[in-house]
Formats: C-alpha cells, sequence, structure tokens
C-alpha cells in the first residue's frame, strides 16, 4: 500500500525504520468464545465470568454485589464442550473457558418459614417443625458437589437431622446463600436457610455469653451512643467518607 502524504512531512521511506514507524501493536492477550444465555462471544482468556459478561457488552443490574466471593449473589451455571456435567460457582470468582455455556440464577426460590426465635428450641424438634423437608435427604452429596466454597453441605443437613445444631452452626458458617446446593438438591431441601437457622438458634442458645457484648448492649439500651448516631444519621456524604477513612483500624 502506498504512504499516504501528510503536509509539509514527507512519508517514511521504505524499509525497516519506515516499518517501525508504521507498525501497529499487535495485541498479545488472547481470547476465547464463551456462550452467555445461548449467544457467542468473543472474551479474554484471562477474565472472570463476570468480567467476560461485562466485556460482551451486558450491564449485570442483578447478579453482583461484593465482587470478591463473599455476597454468593453471582450464582452461575454452566457446561463444558465434551463434558456432560452442569457445573456451579460464582461468576466473580470462576474464571471462562473455551466453550463454555453460562446462565446466571441470581435468586432462587426457597423455603423460609417465619419464626420467633425467642419462641424456638434448640433442638431437632424445631428442624422437625420448621423444614420437614430435611429428612427426605438421601445423602447422596449433591449439595456438597454444587458448593462454591467447598462446604460439606450433606454433614451439615445431616446434623440438623440428628438435631446437633452446633455443629450444624460450625459446618455451615462460611455459607454464602448463593443457592447453588438447593437447585441441585433431589429432596428440595433449601440448605442455606436450614443453616441460617442453625446459627441463629445456636448464637441465641448454645453460645458462650461475651461479657463485653453484654456490657455494650447496656450502654446502647441506656442512650449512651444517641448523640452520636443522631450525628452521623444526619451528617453529609462528605462528612461520613471522613469519618470512615479516618477510624481506627486494627492492624
Amino acid at each position: 500500500m502506498a504512504a499516504k502524504k501528510v503536509a509539509g512531512k514527507k512519508a517514511p521511506r521504505a524499509g525497516k525504520k519506515a516499518a517501525k514507524a508504521c507498525a501497529v501493536p499487535v495485541s498479545k492477550e488472547t481470547f476465547v468464545t464463551i456462550y452467555v444465555m445461548g449467544r457467542g462471544y468473543h472474551v479474554p482468556a484471562e477474565a472472570t465470568i463476570m468480567g467476560a459478561i461485562e466485556y460482551a457488552g451486558y450491564q449485570i443490574k442483578r447478579g453482583a454485589g461484593c465482587r470478591e466471593g463473599y455476597c454468593g449473589a453471582c450464582a452461575t451455571i454452566y457446561r463444558l464442550p465434551g463434558d456432560y456435567k452442569i457445573y456451579t460457582g460464582l461468576a466473580c470468582t470462576t474464571m471462562v473457558q473455551e466453550g463454555m455455556w453460562l446462565a446466571q440464577i441470581p435468586a432462587h426460590p426457597s423455603h423460609k418459614p417465619v419464626y420467633d426465635l425467642d419462641k424456638l428450641t434448640p433442638d431437632v424438634a424445631t428442624i422437625q417443625r420448621l423444614y420437614p423437608e430435611v429428612f427426605r435427604c438421601v445423602a447422596c452429596n449433591t449439595c456438597t458437589k454444587a458448593c462454591p466454597q467447598d462446604l460439606e453441605v450433606m454433614d451439615y443437613i445431616q446434623a440438623a437431622k440428628r438435631g446437633d445444631i452446633e455443629a450444624l452452626m460450625d459446618i455451615s458458617f462460611d455459607c454464602l446463600a448463593c443457592g447453588l446446593c438447593a437447585i441441585r438438591c433431589p429432596a428440595e431441601i433449601v440448605q442455606m436457610n436450614v443453616g441460617l437457622l442453625g446459627k441463629r438458634l445456636y448464637g441465641k442458645y448454645l453460645a458462650p455469653k461475651s461479657a463485653h457484648l453484654e456490657k455494650r448492649l447496656r450502654e446502647m439500651r441506656k442512650g449512651k451512643f444517641d448523640k452520636e448516631y443522631k450525628k452521623l444519621m444526619t451528617a453529609d456524604k462528605k462528612t461520613l467518607t471522613k469519618i470512615y477513612y479516618e477510624r481506627d483500624m486494627e492492624s
């Protein structure tokens, strides 16, 4: 192709110097093809599913929260070429792969009874009354395989069946409530809500009492911090930002 002349300047002469001057930088970034809800996109190979979805032009209004693997809002299911299995993961921490077919599940319809914690007892009778479907568990371990946190989900459901509230709390403690276990459960158990009940029962009835916490609660009830609360509630954004970044933090 003939070099285009520029007014006042000579076009670069043919040769290595000219080639160097006219060379177009070639990106070293590699791309893969993924399918979001059936439509194909070329996205960076080093992207997370969430990053790839946004790279493809989608604006995520549901299915994104912390973006760091803590909130469980970006539950995703996907399949890979030549593999019959359905895989699960969090869009913010799962990397894309060539040929991945995916769909997000930002919310899972779940059975969640209303109860008064003060009227419950930390035993198997409470589990039986509020979550009777727990006793339909067939111990298939599908819930555990679906968990992006690698929790032993089936084990804490078995603990719930025994009425072992402490074990139920302990094993389910890091649950993100993403719902991926529940969508795979053939017994239709909503495992994350059972774990939440276990944590509430343990905290209310079984956890060792903290003298410091009890003291602080008494202070709050007496209105010790009311003036400070009012100050924060009426502060503007600039003031709140300043207070936040100047707060005492543990090293």
